[in-house]
């Protein structure tokens, strides 16, 4: 998070333009949390700015992603497509889209990539996922800048001990999956 705020400050006039191209990089990559700009964005900007920025970005991310891996990746049929939710809107459009789209925003278990690369694969057109996606990150958001704040404020220890505490859960998580695979 040092590393965007820093770039942010030293762009001067052109930081709001740094944020959104963070934004849509790490949107586009689809497996970085946004976490980070947004942590970035409310310590450089202030709460209301940064929370207005990163929505502004998230949603250009989106936009950008959905764009892109309409363009490059019609070909692809990743594992994770075989999710009855992600099979549903891929085969949806219209109203239907929109709602499916607005769900799967609003379930915070689902990475926001996922969202994007499937809706691109989907006969969702732009303005239906354009929409869907700004209604769908605007709580989502919220908590995420929420949380960001008080974690920013919170002391050294407390941090360490969140720090600990995700480590131990990623190491869980991962040894599940190898457990897992291996039956």
């Amino acid at each position: 998070m040092n590393f965007i705020s820093e770039a942010l400050l030293s762009s001067g006039p052109f930081s709001i333009a740094v944020s959104l191209a963070f934004n849509i990089l790490i949107s586009v990559l689809g497996f970085i949390p946004s976490v980070f700009i947004t942590a970035a964005n409310i310590t450089v900007f202030g709460f209301e700015k940064g929370l207005i920025l990163s929505y502004m970005g998230e949603i250009a991310g989106a936009v950008v992603s959905f764009w892109l891996y309409r363009k490059g990746f019609q070909t692809l049929n990743p594992k994770f497509m075989k999710n009855r939710w992600i099979m549903k809107l891929q085969k949806s459009q219209g109203f239907h889209a929109f709602w499916m789209i607005l769900m799967l925003r609003l379930l915070p278990f689902i990475p926001s990539g996922v969202i994007n690369l499937t809706a691109a694969l989907s006969k969702t057109g732009m303005m239906i996922f354009f929409l869907a996606t700004s209604i769908g990150k605007l709580p989502a958001l919220l908590v995420e800048a929420y949380s960001v704040t008080q974690i920013l404020k919170a002391s050294d220890d407390v941090r360490i001990v969140l720090v600990l505490l995700i480590l131990v859960i990623a190491v869980v998580y991962y040894f599940n999956r190898i457990k897992k695979k291996g039956m």
